[in-house]
């Protein structure tokens, strides 16, 4: 098949390439989680645009959880690349399997040469990716990776060369089941949380240090939200835990508490679904507020919203400090501030968040 390749700075471009119905689709992400739900809005249209298709997904099994009951996603192939599946035997293994499927297109949001290689090995005909991918000379059809719009709008511009799409505003979307609902009911009554007092959620956690706000000042933030009759829950992984109990020893108030590592990815969500407001750093939990449509407050320090990454709801804050020489100072973040002063995150302070908060619940 003759490549395409895209260069109009147009979004998206005006025709297509390929003009088809495909029977079997297959969306290669697996990447973190927060890229993984920034990727539902083009599964999403997907769908609407091929109605009668089955989607399939592959994901990480951390990742895997978010797709359950999603009405667009027929199945999920969980690869384990740093477990079960790590090593060239179980990538042909993988490839094996996705290649019985017989996809007809591949869509590659994720820019690894190893996704784009999942997708040739698989023998899929048509495979899109980006310009920015380190296996673009891997794919049928090229689609240019834009620094200057947001990630759910470059991952829909990969639709560009199979079918012409409305171009409204797409929110990602996760369906927490009734057994998630059920489990952070039974969570919050453990709690000794009634439902009569309103929640908030606080996610204080990142693997980037850089990218996380003190946990003093989380704190703050609790304890006020708690004296003012708001009951607060901190939310995240199991790696979590043990800040979320720092945070909770430092506000010293009734009605603060740690669900870090006690739910899953589906009823952190719901639990997030559940609260008024979510406050977060630039980290996963800020994209599932927005999928279940909380509004959120993010704190952004070492990176940006211009990097693409921002919280995508029409309600939500970002809360940064502006006119810094010194940010963004990388992509991801770092382990420490290179010039040992974090002065974009010391510069905003508790004072600073909790008007925003209040603005927003009011």
């Amino acid at each position: 098949m003759e490549a395409c390749s895209f260069t109009d700075s147009s979004f998206p471009t005006s025709g297509t390439c390929v003009n088809q119905d495909f029977r079997k689709i297959l969306v290669i992400q697996t990447a973190f989680i927060g890229d993984v739900i920034l990727t539902l809005p083009l599964i999403q249209v997907l769908k609407r645009n091929f109605a009668d298709s089955e989607i399939d997904v592959v994901a990480t099994p951390q990742a895997s959880g978010l797709f359950e009951n999603h009405p667009a996603i027929h199945h999920v192939v969980p690869y384990d690349k740093r477990g079960n599946d790590r090593g060239v035997a179980g990538f042909r293994r993988l490839t094996k399997q996705i290649a019985k499927e017989r996809y007809d297109l591949a869509l590659v949001p994720h820019r690894s040469v190893r996704s784009a290689l999942l997708a040739f090995g698989s023998h899929i005909p048509v495979r899109v990716g980006f310009d920015r991918s380190d296996g673009k000379w891997l794919f049928s059809h090229i689609v240019p990776y834009r620094k200057d719009i947001h990630e759910i709008e470059r991952n829909l511009s990969l639709m560009n060369p199979i079918r012409q799409h409305a171009t409204e505003r797409e929110l990602p979307s996760l369906y927490p089941g009734e057994l998630d609902r059920r489990a952070v009911q039974l969570l919050l009554r453990q709690l000794g949380e009634d439902q009569t007092r309103p929640l908030a959620a606080i996610a204080p956690g990142t693997i980037w240090n850089t990218k996380r706000w003190p946990k003093e000042r989380f704190a703050d933030v609790a304890r006020r939200l708690s004296r003012e009759g708001t009951s607060v829950v901190l939310i995240g992984s199991e790696a979590d835990s043990t800040l979320c109990n720092e945070i909770c020893g430092l506000a010293k108030e009734n009605h603060i508490h740690n669900t870090a590592g006690k739910l899953t990815i589906l009823q952190s969500a719901e639990l997030i679904r559940q609260s008024r407001i979510i406050i977060s750093n630039d980290s996963a939990p800020m994209h599932l507020g927005v999928a279940v449509r909380t509004p959120v407050v993010a704190i952004f320090g070492a990176t940006v919203p211009a990097f693409g990454f921002s919280p995508y709801g029409q309600r939500d804050v970002v809360v940064e400090t502006l006119g810094l020489s010194c940010r963004p100072c990388s992509i991801h973040g770092s382990h420490s501030c290179p010039i040992k002063t974090f002065d974009c995150m010391m510069d905003i302070d508790a004072e600073r968040v909790l008007r925003i908060v209040d603005n927003m619940l009011q």
